[in-house]
């Protein structure tokens, strides 16, 4: 359960976005770019905490029978965007944008787990993934709602196609058809380690992953083998009962290890090491199923810092169905982000946007022009299910009726925020 929870996660997400076409959150078949021209939403609900500050494009990769190029256009200094690859393991196995390569135009290939081979002209960095599906996650800035089409003109010129296409080649032989095991939450619940075995087949414990033989080796014994039907009929009632007790006893250590990640901060949990590729999490299962399960696709601390609110001024997790609280930053100390930051509010019963009237989710640093500082130059934040007082309407974050999950982000963190120089100040209880 906790090596296995990130995958099932992952292929659900995976399933929903690139193989139901006939679901309502369907992007686009695997090799086909799909442009978000919108920010997420509460109708967004495949994915657990997404941002609603950068419209999004996905790709997902086969990479089987040949390498995947993924390129970015031209795009202004000003404006900050990220592509992260995350591979079936919920790896960050690459990166390119703002931080990691620049706005310039840059392409990057991107190889399956077996791929030996050399770069080709045209290509600046290759990358490789440790499992023979992955995608590239893009993230754009958008500045306010008018900049909306100068981000569409930029989707417009994200490049993705296979190897042979970029290099107008040949195309190599096809690999064999997917049959995609249909997943939603109750099948994902019946019968994960199904789902599992299924995954583990298209994640060879090659290369780094070689790691994985001796501990793959224990699964099979009960049935967990990349690639094999999962039988539970065959397992004696003592085994069902220990997977059962096993998983229960899993999922209160990863919820554990939620609630410990990183140090505390004033009341947040501030992460350095959440999210990463598999040297970062260095056989810490427990931790990369506590990453998936708080924020899915996190991005590595370098890139986006996410401060999590635990506990407010009275030492309580933060609940706004009764109570409502401010968020001050004094004068000059403001997130410290070489690109943006926010503040982004959730249901915490589902860690998903949540309705309101104003259809605001979060708080970001392009919206300053437009909020009141205090005589003193500090900025504060109303978080409260209802609306304030008119004179303090611009700072409203809205929250639901009930317990809150708020979520700093800091994308492209300066090393005040890395250093813990910089810390995010205490959710004060109004009284």
């Amino acid at each position: 359960m906790i090596y296995g929870l990130p995958l099932v996660m992952n292929y659900a997400v995976f399933y929903d976005y690139f193989v139901n076409k006939g679901g309502s959150a369907f992007k686009a078949p695997p090799n086909q770019l799909y442009n978000t021209a919108r920010v997420y939403t509460p109708a967004d609900t495949t994915i657990v905490t997404p941002n609603s500050d950068t419209p999004y494009s996905f790709v997902a990769m086969d990479l089987r029978a040949e390498p995947f190029v993924v390129c970015n256009p031209q795009i202004e200094k000003s404006r900050y965007f990220s592509v992260q690859l995350v591979d079936f393991y919920t790896f960050n196995f690459g990166y390119m944008g703002s931080r990691a390569s620049g706005n310039d135009p840059k392409c990057a290939m991107i190889t399956g787990p077996e791929w030996k081979g050399t770069k080709p002209d045209g290509i600046d960095k290759v990358f490789q993934s440790g499992t023979d599906f992955a995608f590239a996650l893009i993230r754009t800035q958008l500045f306010n709602s008018s900049d909306l089409e100068n981000v569409k003109k930029i989707q417009s010129g994200y490049r993705a196609e296979t190897l042979s296409a970029f290099l107008n080649q040949p195309t190599p032989p096809a690999a064999p058809p997917m049959d995609w095991p249909k997943i939603d939450k109750d099948t994902a619940k019946a019968d994960p380690f199904a789902y599992l075995n299924f995954v583990l087949g298209l994640a060879p414990p090659v290369g780094p992953a070689s790691v994985e033989i001796p501990m793959r080796d224990r699964f099979a014994k009960i049935g967990i083998e990349a690639g094999k039907p999962f039988d539970a009929t065959v397992l004696s009632p003592s085994q069902k009962s220990a997977i059962e007790l096993g998983m229960k006893s899993a999922m209160g250590k990863i919820k554990e290890k939620i609630a410990n990640l990183g140090s505390e901060e004033n009341g947040w949990r501030v992460a350095m090491h959440g999210f990463g590729d598999r040297a970062a999490y260095n056989g810490d299962y427990a931790l990369r199923s506590a990453a998936a399960l708080a924020g899915i696709y996190g991005n590595d601390a370098v890139e986006a810092l996410y401060p999590i609110l635990a506990r407010t001024s009275d030492r309580k997790a933060p609940d706004t169905s009764a109570n409502k609280y401010t968020l001050t930053f004094p004068a000059g100390q403001l997130p410290p982000a070489n690109a943006f930051w926010s503040v982004t509010m959730y249901d915490a019963k589902t860690q998903l946007l949540i309705d309101n009237p104003i259809n605001r989710y979060l708080v970001n640093s392009p919206m300053l022009p437009e909020m009141k500082k205090n005589a003193d130059g500090s900025l504060t934040i109303y978080i409260q299910k209802d609306a304030p007082a008119s004179d303090r309407a611009s700072n409203w974050l809205p929250a639901p009726n009930g317990p809150a999950y708020i979520v700093m982000r800091i994308y492209w963190p300066k090393e005040a925020a890395m250093d813990g120089k910089w810390k995010p100040p205490v959710v004060q209880l109004v009284k």
